[in-house]
Parts: structure tokens; sequence; C-alpha cells
């Protein structure tokens, strides 16, 4: 999946000469706690929710709307920021996330700002990919990683004539010979079904069931 795919193309952004009570209200009115900064076109830094409360009082401080709310964003801006384009892939993008512990990321093709995307756009992404917002049950099977072994888990459910919404592989921590297959299917009761995966030999790791007695 490609950054264009799931990018904010309508974006809040500010300049580096309006002030911080203009980055209050934008964020308040448009509900976000990120915004790209512009300046002649070119994606000069960013402000965060958490710029502004390193810039502002606190909010426990009694005193009138003064000096911190007139500083300038390119005072409280991250400047320089790592940005990415709408060709880069979701993967990649998250890893970035991870890596460099950032929030939001600007989105920028032929030098202009084409799109902004947020770890919240991820997570959102990550729970459409994994099929968590629609009816199903989570299964998880211990496997040896070997070739042909998706295959053969997947015939089982084939059999029972159960849709799989989605695959996660992950390495088996206690064994790295191993590994976890994540299976996201579209039943309610997958008891018929993980009594058949136990019977052609596979590691049913989750949900631990009793398994059925012919």
């Amino acid at each position: 999946m490609l950054l264009e795919e799931i990018m904010k193309t309508e974006v809040h952004s500010l300049s580096p000469q309006q002030k911080v009570q203009d980055v209050i209200d934008l964020f308040e009115r448009a509900r976000i706690r990120h915004a790209p900064v512009v300046d002649e076109g070119k994606v000069v830094g960013v402000v965060t929710d958490r710029d502004l409360k390193d810039a502002l009082p606190s909010r426990f401080t009694v005193s009138p709307k003064g000096e911190p709310y007139q500083k300038l964003v390119e005072e409280i801006m991250t400047k320089n920021p790592i940005t990415a384009h709408p060709m880069d892939s979701v993967e990649e993008i998250a890893m970035v996330f991870y890596e460099q512990k950032v929030g939001c990321l600007p989105i920028i093709s032929s030098g202009k700002l084409v799109g902004f995307i947020t770890e919240t756009d991820l997570l959102y992404t990550f729970i459409e990919l994994t099929g968590t917002h629609q009816p199903g049950s989570q299964i998880e099977i211990r496997v040896h990683d070997r070739s042909g072994v998706l295959r053969e888990v997947s015939e089982v459910f084939f059999r029972h004539n159960i849709n799989v919404l989605s695959v996660l592989v992950y390495p088996d921590r206690e064994n790295k010979e191993n590994k976890i297959l994540v299976f996201r299917v579209q039943t309610m009761n997958p008891l018929a079904l993980i009594n058949d995966l136990r019977k052609e030999g596979f590691d049913v790791l989750w949900p631990k069931m009793p398994q059925i007695n012919e």
C-alpha cells in the first residue's frame, strides 16, 4: 500500500510569521494536533500540540494571554522536518515513525506539499488491513518456517468455507525456526475449525479451546 492511498490531501498549514494564538485557533477549529509550516510553497517545519505545550505557560497559571501567545510559529516549530513521498510504502513510513519517534510527516512531490500523514492515520490503516474493525475471530498458529506451510493451513480454512480477512506473520521468540501465523477469520464460532487444525498437527496458540472428540 502506498502513502498516496491513505494520506490527507486537504492539509491545514501555517506560515512561519503566524502567531502561537493562530496555531491554537487552527487546532481547535480543525480538531487537529499537527500542522506543516509552509513558506513560499516550501515546507520549512511542523508544529504539534507538544510544541504548543512547551511554548505556553501551565494551564494552572493565572495570567493574561500575553507574550507567549504572541510568539511566531517559526520560534516554536520543529525545523527541517522529515518528509515522505506519495509513492513511499506505508510499511516503510511506519518504520520511520517508529525509529524517528515522530507523530506526523509532510508528504512532498516535486518540491510541493501534496499531503500529510499522522500516526493516527497509520493506526486506522493498520486496523483496516488486519480486519479488526469487522466481526470475526483471531486465530494464532505456531508453524515450522518452511515453504508451503501457509498453503497447508489455508486448505483447512477452505474446507470449512471460512473467509480469511487478514494474515500476519511474526517470528517465534522461543524458536527461530518457527513462525507465528495470526489469522483474522470471518466467523464468530471457530471451534470446529480449530479442532481440525489440531488434527492436521498445527499448534494452535489462540484461542485456547477444548478439542472436540468425535
